[in-house]
């Protein structure tokens, strides 16, 4: 049976090779300037390093350009997809379409992945996109198992499906926290990526807290609880899924290491001995919950729609 992509987002650069021994197949990097919501900033020299340490585990790098772009940087992005064209990057994550625009005037040979996080939600405009150019739809984290695998039989693309982490649930471009404290007449440093600053919203109805997460491209609020299907992934790859994504934003690198290999191990298993995978999923799960941080409860997000924010 075809194994899926183990996709992983590093915090940094010294992430790569660790992540890479755990079992990580490919790697999505970028930098805020041009991508949303990273689990870590890569400079352009971080890229390039991250891209060469990668390709010598024989491991691909991904990049992201999936922001909303404004006048104001689009002239910027010629020159970025070249310098990830000579950088090696095996693919572009774009949302807009000036991305693609770009990729096909500087740099046509690039593989491109379309991720806009919402809108992926049917098989007719994930091929939309594949026509326009794309070689792999990132599916929206809303829709249901059924429908995933309904797109999946119908898709002329890649598919790839989160399958672990925290997911966006409101995204602002204004920076609505700092403003606040501004206004305040309080300084506030817009970096959330340091775990002692983390930033909540408290529903006190369900006792949830919402991580707000901050950055260049304004202000994102996120899902209360982690997705986790690490003992639901017989279909999936039965279906052909082409690439499990792990997203690591918030989290810290050993955990996302630790989280790397069980998902390794329970792809490996259910591609391989699907009896095995049954006999130990319920272990591997419990292992990922005793190093799960206590304020991320787990669930199956919209994959069983049990999960109603």
């Amino acid at each position: 049976m075809k194994k899926p992509e183990l996709l992983v987002t590093p915090t940094s650069v010294n992430d790569i090779i660790p992540l890479a021994e755990a079992g990580a197949d490919a790697f999505v990097v970028g930098e805020q300037r041009y991508g949303l919501r990273l689990a870590g900033e890569f400079s352009r020299e971080d890229v390039k390093k991250a891209i060469e340490l990668a390709h010598s585990k024989k491991k691909k790098v991904y990049v992201s350009m999936n922001a909303i772009f404004h006048n104001d940087k689009v002239d910027e992005l010629n020159d970025y997809v070249r310098f990830l064209k000579e950088a090696n990057a095996d693919a572009i994550i774009f949302g807009d379409p000036a991305v693609l625009m770009a990729v096909r005037e500087t740099a046509p040979d690039m593989k491109l992945h379309w991720n806009t996080e919402t809108t992926a939600t049917n098989w007719y405009t994930c091929n939309y996109w594949g026509r326009k150019g794309a070689k792999r739809a990132v599916l929206a984290r809303e829709i249901n198992m059924d429908a995933i695998i309904e797109i999946k039989e119908h898709a002329e693309v890649e598919i790839e499906v989160q399958v672990h982490g925290m997911t966006a649930m409101f995204q602002s471009k204004r920076s609505l926290i700092g403003n606040y404290f501004e206004y305040q007449g309080k300084v506030m440093e817009i970096e959330n990526r340091k775990q002692e600053k983390n930033m909540f919203l408290y529903d006190k109805e369900r006792d949830n807290k919402y991580p707000i997460f901050e950055d260049e491209n304004g202000t994102h609020i996120m899902s209360p609880n982690d997705i986790c299907i690490i003992d639901e992934l017989q279909d999936l790859i039965a279906a052909g899924i082409d690439s499990f994504k792990i997203d690591g934003i918030l989290k810290t690198p050993d955990y996302i290491i630790e989280v790397t290999k069980l998902y390794r191990k329970a792809i490996d298993l259910c591609a391989e001995d699907v009896d095995q995978y049954e006999e130990v999923k319920d272990d591997l799960l419990a292992r990922i919950e005793e190093i799960q941080p206590a304020n991320r409860p787990l669930d199956t997000g919209f994959f069983f729609k049990e999960t109603v924010y």
